[in-house]
Order: C-alpha cells, then structure tokens, then sequence
C-alpha cells in the first residue's frame, strides 16, 4: 500500500489530532500573571464604578501605618491604667508635677508642656480618648507622623500658652486669688481639637462643614455651660488653630522647594558628549 508523505510542518488544521475541519484552533496559551485581571478590567463598561472592600481596621492606629499615633496610644493607655490602678497618691502628685498652670509654666515650660501631654482628663474612656485614636490616626493616614505630631503640639502649645498666661496677668492685676497660679490643668483636648479643624480642611466639602459644626457647636455649648470656661475657650482656640493649617497641609511636601510630586518639572539628563 502506497502512502503519500508531506512535508514536515505542512499538516492542515483539519487533519490535526483533535480538531475538527473548518473550525479554528483555540490558543492553550495561559495568560501571563496580571493579564486576565487587565482584560476583566478593559472589558467593564466604561464609568463604571470600581467596588472597593470596606477596610474597617484602617480606623484604628497600626505599628507601620500610622506609627505615631500608635506609639502615642501606647503611653496614654500606659498612664491611664497608671492613673486607674495605681497609688493615689502617686497619681496626684504626677498629675500636679505634669500641670500647666502659671507657676510651672514660669520655671519648666517645656518640660511640662510635654508631661502634661501624656496623661487624658476623664480616663481612658472619655469622648477626647477616642476621639485621639480616630482622629490622628486619619490625619496621619493623609499627611504623615511628623506633621501630625506637629499640628498636635502646636494646638496644644497655643491653647496653653493663650488661656494660662493671661491668668498669671490676672493675678499680678489683682483679680484673681493666688491659688489660680496653681490650677489643675493637663490633658490632650487641646491637641484633639486642633488635629480636628486640621483634619476637616482635607475632607470633602459635604463632609468638612458637618464636621466642623457639629464638633464647634459642641464646644461652644460647653463654653456657655461655664462650668470650665477657661479650658472651654482653649478647645475653641485650638479648633481654630488646626483651622489656621490648612493652607500648609494641602501643599504637598517638596512644593515649598519648587519640585513637582510627579518630577515633571525636572530637567531631562543631558546625554555626554561624544569624542569626536
């Protein structure tokens, strides 16, 4: 019997093991990584919304997303299970070495400044306390540790120095008792409110105001209770104060130096010359 021989490489598809005749071949080939993803993206209708999962956790402070606002936490829950459970008269006698009242304020400013930082009014439980975690931890999210810290400090440096100096000057007047000099006064309200009103100037504008007027109203309806109203116009102050920021925290780091976030402002490299 004779048999006809092609040549190699010159089969037809129909007569190809599998396959029928007239219908072309499917490609076996598997995508590389990535590319089924691309195509799932390319074949979505165009405006299509994208569903983003709901992260939760991102609320809270995390050791490598927001290590300033954790780190922060760590002490503030440390003095306060300190301020909970330990000796009386311990606790008393640091909480009025931490106090920013005139007569620190005289002989250590910064000292006390930052000691009265570390402990929370009211506990580990108070509307300040978990408004820190919430707080901060966004605001650091959005403009990173150093500047967070630096809005926080200059919130409550302001608000300390604006409502105890003018004591001292009362004081010296006359108008007050010697004892204000030694008022009780520590806590982290006026860093809190401060990283609000700073916080409020990246959100949108249907949120910003909201919150803006739910937190201000909240401290001008502590200041006409007049139970405080020294600190109460410090909370006020301080709002105004992460308000103030605005302007510096939307400016994207290295603006200030004239680089542009993307490089596209940098000059092209300019390729050696050639010897001749």
């Amino acid at each position: 019997m004779n048999q006809s021989v092609r040549p190699a490489g010159a089969a037809s598809d129909a007569e190809t093991p599998g396959t029928l005749s007239g219908i072309p071949r499917q490609s076996t080939r598997r995508p590389p990584p990535g590319e089924g993803h691309e195509q799932a993206v390319r074949g979505r209708a165009p405006g299509a919304p994208t569903r983003r999962l709901l992260r939760p956790w991102l609320l809270l402070p995390t050791p490598t997303g927001t290590p300033f606002t954790f780190g922060y936490a760590l002490v503030l829950a440390a003095t306060s299970l300190l301020t909970q459970y330990g000796d009386p008269d311990l606790v008393e006698t640091l909480l009025h070495g931490s106090s920013t009242d005139v007569a620190h304020l005289a002989h250590s400013p910064v000292l006390v400044l930052v000691a009265s930082a570390l402990w929370i009014a009211g506990g580990i439980t108070s509307p300040y306390a978990i408004g820190f975690l919430l707080v901060l931890t966004a605001l650091e999210r959005r403009i990173g540790g150093l500047r967070t810290a630096g809005v926080f400090l200059l919130g409550h440096v302001v608000a300390t120095l604006a409502t105890e100096v003018p004591v001292g000057f009362s004081v010296l007047a006359g108008h007050l008792p010697d004892s204000s000099l030694h008022r009780l006064d520590y806590g982290i309200s006026f860093g809190v409110a401060a990283s609000v009103g700073a916080l409020a100037g990246l959100l949108t504008p249907w949120l910003r105001w909201p919150v803006l007027i739910a937190f201000g109203g909240m401290l001008i309806d502590d200041l006409l209770a007049f139970t405080d109203p020294m600190t109460n116009w410090g909370h006020l102050l301080a709002l105004l104060v992460g308000v103030a920021t605005w302007p510096l925290l939307r400016r994207r780091p290295g603006a200030a130096r004239g680089a542009s976030p993307t490089g596209s402002d940098r000059r092209p490299a300019v390729a050696p010359r050639r010897a001749p």
